[in-house]
């Protein structure tokens, strides 16, 4: 194989070919430090990521309380029913009672099935009361062919633990769990749990070892744990609470998941610490602050919420002689876990958030004092308490993360950190692309070229088993068996594993940018919150009439209480997202006018164009964000993106004359006839690229990404740096923007890597379309 110099002098000799852009980097002047916990990782409970993914018990529903029917057992042969009397603990109520025959059977097939393997053992445990039985318990293949099992006696009255070890005789992909009852009588049994032997470290209640292996491959700075909208839950009686998730397994409470299945806490608290120790990441824990999707608890009733983030710090980090350091020591683990972060509530805000958020930031600094605190952007950072790290999420197709790769440029450098918590793209972007994986890319040279302001960053979500998605796209895809690395998680390992120590100031010129225009589309009125009304509306092209609706009779409703009354046409909902349509998908270059008044309500007016459908469209939305900007949001696919935003107010009982100039170049937006709006889409770049050096000097690291479909000619010039001749290697993730990979080639978009023989320290490296490089270059 040609090293990458020589074939470019080469290909120089045969035809010219200049460099259509250069990277100047001053190598000798290192800037800021990046961020030793500039990459890692999120884990959320969604997806089966724990229960039915990385937590590594093979048996579904082993408590019985996931339905009012043995839910995910099959039962022949006899007669077997939940019952709640004689519970074996508080948070196991249920248990399943098995009238037998002599010969009754109940059979679990797990998540989507068992994966075992010939000669691998495997570690079964019950509780049982009641009459002695002699039970088979064995493994069996799809087909139910016995495949590996024990029989033992179960000993009579109160609750007992049994305990079975055998080893698989073959290997299935979809093997079951059959426990058969071979005497008669009735025996009650629960808390039924079967392990592999080996997990990760070979733990008890331990982790499936492959997928550890993935997150182990990203080198995480941390962890975040355990969500995610997961901390919230729908209502406070649903969120989750940490104490519940610790100690014996039986005595955690089973509870429904928010992304719609029931979550057995056996990756309790204790396990995500233990994950975060076995990876060598620092924990950043999420407590609940009191919140949850539909309520929130008054402050008159939060102490217990104080109380248990102040306990889960002592838990993780007190000597095993206080309360909960000492439940640590008796959980098997004597010596602190590496809880270096605490964040106050996930996706909080508003004033509830304010006053919640300052109650327990004020009770943790005071008992904690050296602990990272992290708040939530969410409806604006808290003002009234300070601010260790502020947390953005952002969720958006690839033109977006591409247009915002230089977002933290612009940043105060006296602000508070930033924590970009949750970030992919989930639009445009199928089951996780090459494109967006790209678009990823690019965002994150700015993280790292900023990464004096971005001190930590994670992608989410992070798991996905694939019989039971909620979210797309995941970074990593399995099943009971198989795994699949997306793009995404590809260009998260090769960021990870070569994140520089100090980033060089550097200049990358760009070749032509490709320039984007407005999509053709209909019109729209709406509402936020607001009751307002409508009248004397007019869309023309040139000196054509596309439209005019004195009333505004004419439009079709969406969402809302919309009517056409005394001439005008009214909205009556205070709900959000009121609205209504109307006019041709093939419309461009026209002008909008009509008048409009806000009768009550939070915000103002929403007047769209460029509408095709419900989930793609571009409004300007007038006294948006709580009354408090005039914005321009485009939708695709459903997911917004907000071009732009400026300081403005819309009154009550006022009728404003309001004008759009729509074309396919600009928006032009006019109130009571002031222009106040000149909004064009923002040219994409073709080329990002951070430029930084290892933590022992001797290597520069250059990370660069051609989100266009052309090779580019970059000429790297490190000469002015005083270097004269430079070695090296790259790697490079390249493909088709809609390739991704799956179980039948999980391997289609995988990174490649060549050698970057002897070359002059100004040379020219010719990146491939579509491409992410990571070049390391040493003085040769």
């Amino acid at each position: 194989m040609l090293s990458h110099c020589l074939l470019a002098v080469l290909a120089a000799s045969m035809r010219p070919m200049p460099a259509n852009s250069t990277w100047q980097i001053d190598a000798a002047k290192p800037l800021h430090v990046v961020s030793p916990s500039l990459y890692g990782i999120f884990f959320e409970e969604i997806n089966c990521a724990g229960d039915g993914g990385i937590y590594a018990e093979l048996v579904r529903n082993r408590g019985f309380e996931d339905a009012e029917t043995p839910a995910h057992w099959r039962v022949s042969g006899g007669e077997a029913k939940l019952v709640k009397s004689d519970a074996l603990s508080n948070a196991s109520p249920t248990s399943l009672a098995v009238t037998s025959n002599g010969a009754t059977s109940i059979e679990n097939e797990g998540y989507w099935g068992m994966a075992v393997r010939t000669g691998e053992t495997y570690n079964l445990s019950f509780f049982t009361r009641g009459d002695a039985n002699q039970i088979r318990t064995e493994l069996v293949d799809e087909a139910g062919k016995p495949i590996g099992g024990i029989e033992f006696r179960t000993p009579v009255g109160g609750w007992k633990q049994s305990f079975a070890k055998f080893t698989a005789t073959e290997t299935s992909e979809k093997a079951k769990l059959r426990l058969t009852f071979k005497l008669r009588g009735t025996t009650q049994i629960d808390m039924v749990s079967l392990f592999p032997e080996r997990t990760w470290g070979n733990r008890a209640n331990g982790m499936r070892p492959d997928l550890m292996q993935m997150l182990a491959d990203l080198k995480p700075a941390f962890m975040r744990f355990p969500g995610g909208c997961w901390v919230e839950g729908d209502t406070m009686a649903l969120a989750q609470r940490w104490k519940q998730t610790v100690g014996d397994a039986k005595d955690r409470r089973t509870q429904p998941n928010i992304w719609r299945y029931m979550s057995t806490n056996g990756q309790g608290y204790h396990e995500y610490l233990q994950m975060c120790e076995d990876l060598g990441a620092d924990a950043l824990f999420v407590i609940n602050c009191g919140m949850s999707h539909r309520e929130v608890v008054p402050m008159g009733k939060m102490d217990e919420f104080v109380q248990d983030a102040i306990d889960a710090v002592e838990y993780a980090l007190g000597p095993a002689t206080s309360k909960w350091g000492a439940l640590r020591a008796r959980n098997g683990h004597p010596k602190a876990f590496p809880l270096k972060y605490l964040q106050i509530g996930n996706e909080n805000g508003g004033p509830a958030y304010e006053e919640r958020y300052g109650l327990i930031y004020r009770a943790l600094k005071a008992k904690y004092p050296k602990l990272n605190l992290i708040a939530n952007l969410w409806g604006g950072r808290p003002q009234k308490t300070p601010v260790d790290i502020l947390d953005e999420h952002y969720y958006s197709n690839p033109e977006f993360f591409i247009a915002n790769s230089d977002r933290y440029d612009k940043y105060d450098r006296n602000g508070p950190k930033i924590y970009v918590g949750e970030y992919a793209v989930t639009q445009d972007n199928g089951t996780g692309s090459l494109r967006g994986a790209l678009a990823e890319a690019a965002f994150m040279t700015g993280m790292e070229r900023n990464s004096d302001v971005v001190v930590m960053s994670s992608y989410a979500p992070l798991f996905a088993n694939v019989h039971n998605k909620a979210w797309n796209p995941d970074l990593i895809y399995f099943d009971s068996s198989r795994t699949i690395a997306t793009p995404s998680y590809h260009v998260q390992r090769m960021f990870a594993n070569n994140r520089a120590h100090r980033v060089f100031g550097s200049y990358l010129t760009q070749p032509v940018a490709q320039k984007r225009v407005f999509p053709p589309g209909g019109i729209g009125l709406g509402t936020w919150n607001t009751q307002a009304e409508f009248k004397d509306i007019r869309v023309t092209e040139g000196g054509k009439v596309l439209f005019s609706s004195p009333d505004g009779s004419g439009f079709q409703r969406e969402a809302g209480n919309w009517a056409v009354r005394d001439g005008l046409l009214s909205q009556t909902s205070n709900a959000q997202h009121s609205r209504t349509n109307a006019g041709a998908r093939e419309w461009k270059n026209y002008t909008l006018q009509l008048k409009a008044r806000k009768v009550s309500g939070a915000e103002g007016f929403l007047i769209t164009v460029g509408r095709r459908d419900d989930r793609n469209y571009i409004w300007w939305n007038l006294g948006g964000w709580g009354n408090t900007l005039h914005g321009v949001e485009m939708a695709t696919d459903g997911g917004k993106v907000v071009l732009s935003q400026n300081p403005g107010r819309i009154e009550s009982d006022r009728w404003y004359d309001l004008k759009v100039e729509y074309t396919d170049e600009r928006i032009r937006g006019y109130i009571d006839g002031k222009l106040v709006l000149n909004q064009s889409l923002p040219e994409t770049k073709s080329l990002h690229g951070v430029a930084g050096i290892n933590e022992k000097g001797d290597t520069v690291i250059l990370k660069l990404v051609n989100v266009s479909d052309s090779a580019h000619s970059v000429t790297i010039d490190l000469a002015g740096s005083g270097w004269q001749r430079v070695v090296g290697s790259i790697e490079t993730l390249s493909g088709n923007n809609r390739d991704e990979n799956d179980f039948d080639d999980p391997r289609r978009v995988a990174p490649r890597s060549s050698a970057l023989s002897a070359c002059p320290a100004k040379f020219d490296y010719q990146i491939p379309p579509r491409t992410l490089a990571i070049l390391k270059v040493k003085k040769a």
